[in-house]
């Protein structure tokens, strides 16, 4: 295979052009949706911040990032010549192959014709006179597009936490989302470590192996399962490529876009000794397998109890010192209902002489100061901090397009109380602005290329639909929103999940409204319930013409 390079392609330069569609984002979802405009005639350009493609993977570049799906799922299934001519090396694919995956796919497609880098979006204004959005750039662009298509993705505004302080540290800090393209090498160095999700979780165990020192600082413990990685053999792939199609097709029915070994018993109707089988089974097998063990652990607090008892006996058993051990176990939080982290070696990490727990509900972070961190209970030297604090999940990075729909209304002032949307493919009061795995669609519950495949070619079809019949917008019905909100939250309580205080409901960041977001219904419902729409004419739509649609500016 040639190496890929993913130098960025020369910024295009094309203030006020008139297109089809504006896509904004050029990961997995930017790259295939504009794969599919071209297929369909539509023209389009993608505006995308950084200088390359792929998205969480060019940003993310932090040590140990990995895909917390298997590398064998975690890609595109609408070209099989192009699932054949690329081959993962491992289980879980480390940020580098994922990024070279991502630069073959622009490469093979030739996308980054039609790619401006280096240009956020700064306004999205409709023009309901002339049925079309103005999209502005830091750069002084305006498009001008019949359709604005959001594929900003769901994990890409970073968050820093509001320490007081930041700006005086000494040292170099780094957030685990803009990590540096040219790494890091903490060799000897005293370093801070804020946040264990699942970044914090990843890179902890590397980190460890530069530092002189490194403090980890803990405010809430998550359930982390091994990832039991492995080089992938030449059988397993060569096996995988002949019978691909079939699998992505039975994934797509799926409640989580993958398959796999769902246990349909409940955990309280076998004996123990059973239970506790099945469980070491799967805890062997690695990844999410352990979640599938029972058909109630994300139902049922009972039930889930036995699987978060199992996995915190499993830290104990790791983790030499008992203080640390339980510490890291978590018990404000029923398994699975925060994303669950995948790792390699992270307990382990904390039997490391260099390694310190601090924990900061009981010593709470009072400032950064040049030389560290301070706590209530004294302060920590280090010579670089690493903020692995996460992200505003969801919702952040639409509401930085300075998206305005109708009457001038703001998406922002809509979403105030939280996100409202239909499908989470529109939302009422925005014509022709469609967003890629939004809230309120499976997103963050999934496999997300497959999600992110089965709102691509949605909108394609939509598109095509409106051509055809002569029709110019469309947008969703405020009943039909409502609605669907109301279906997504009668959902997710009949679950677990809100009574977590996750990022799946903002709590991560502070005065952000605690909606659960995802949709729990799994992929297969949600694309069955998406092509019913579609074949009922889209039914929960309106769809218009305008006599002025297209017309230049």
């Amino acid at each position: 295979m040639t190496a890929i390079s993913d130098a960025p392609a020369e910024i295009r330069r094309t203030s006020a052009k008139e297109f089809d569609c504006v896509v904004v984002g050029a990961g997995f979802a930017g790259m295939y949706m504009l794969h599919k405009l071209r297929e369909f005639g539509f023209s389009a350009i993608v505006v995308e911040a950084g200088t390359g493609v792929g998205g969480t993977w060019y940003w993310n570049r932090y040590p140990g990032a990995r895909c917390d799906v298997e590398s064998l799922d975690y890609q595109y299934s609408f070209s099989d010549e192009l699932q054949r001519e690329w081959n993962w090396s491992e289980r879980y694919a480390t940020q580098p192959e994922i990024l070279r995956y991502a630069n073959f796919v622009a490469d093979k497609f030739d996308l980054r014709r039609d790619m401006q880098f280096e240009t956020r979006v700064t306004s999205s204004v409709w023009d309901d006179a002339r049925a079309r959005w103005t999209v502005g750039t830091d750069r002084g662009d305006s498009h001008s597009a019949k359709f604005l298509i959001a594929g900003t993705g769901c994990l890409s505004a970073s968050r820093l936490p509001d320490y007081e302080g930041i700006d005086d540290f000494k040292g170099n800090w780094y957030h685990t989302g803009q990590w540096p393209h040219e790494g890091v090498d903490f060799t000897g160095r005293r370093v801070a470590v804020i946040g264990t999700g699942s970044s914090g979780i990843q890179s902890i165990p590397l980190i460890a192996e530069q530092a002189s020192q490194l403090f980890v600082f803990q405010r809430t413990p998550n359930f982390s399962l091994p990832a039991n990685n492995a080089a992938l053999t030449p059988e397993r792939v060569s096996d995988h490529k002949s019978n691909f199609q079939a699998i992505k097709a039975q994934a797509r029915q799926t409640a989580g876009g993958v398959i796999a070994n769902p246990n349909m018993t409940s955990a309280l109707e076998v004996d123990p000794a059973e239970r506790e089988s099945e469980f070491e089974t799967r805890w062997g097998q690695g990844g999410f397998q352990v979640i599938q063990a029972y058909a109630d652990l994300l139902v049922t607090n009972q039930a889930n109890e036995t699987i978060a008892e199992f996995v915190r006996n499993k830290i104990r058993q790791t983790v030499k010192d008992p203080k640390i051990a339980e510490a890291l176990a978590p018990r404000d939080h029923p398994l699975g209902t925060k994303r669950i982290c995948i790792d390699t070696n992270y307990y382990d990490t904390y039997n490391r002489d260099n390694v310190a727990l601090i924990n900061i509900r009981e010593n709470p972070i009072e400032r950064i100061i040049p030389t560290g961190v301070r706590t209530k209970e004294g302060d920590f030297e280090v010579d670089a901090i690493v903020f692995a604090t996460g992200f505003d999940a969801m919702t952040g990075a639409l509401l930085s397009m300075g998206i305005e729909g109708q009457a001038g209304v703001k998406l922002k002032d809509k979403w105030a109380a939280g996100p409202r949307t239909f499908l989470g493919l529109q939302a009422a009061g925005f014509p022709n602005l469609f967003t890629i795995t939004g809230p309120g669609s499976p997103s963050v519950l999934s496999n997300m290329i497959i999600s992110i495949e089965q709102h691509v070619e949605w909108i394609a079809d939509c598109l095509a639909y409106l051509r055809e019949h002569g029709l110019d917008t469309i947008e969703a019905n405020l009943d039909a929103e409502d609605a669907w909100v109301d279906h997504v939250n009668e959902l997710a309580d009949k679950t677990l999940y809100p009574q977590a205080n996750s990022w799946y409901l903002g709590a991560n960041v502070p005065g952000k409204p605690r909606v659960f977001m995802p949709y729990v219904g799994g992929v297969g419902a949600y694309a069955d319930r998406c092509r019913e729409i579609a074949a009922d004419g889209y039914e929960g739509f309106t769809l218009g013409t305008s006599a002025k649609a297209g017309a230049p500016a």
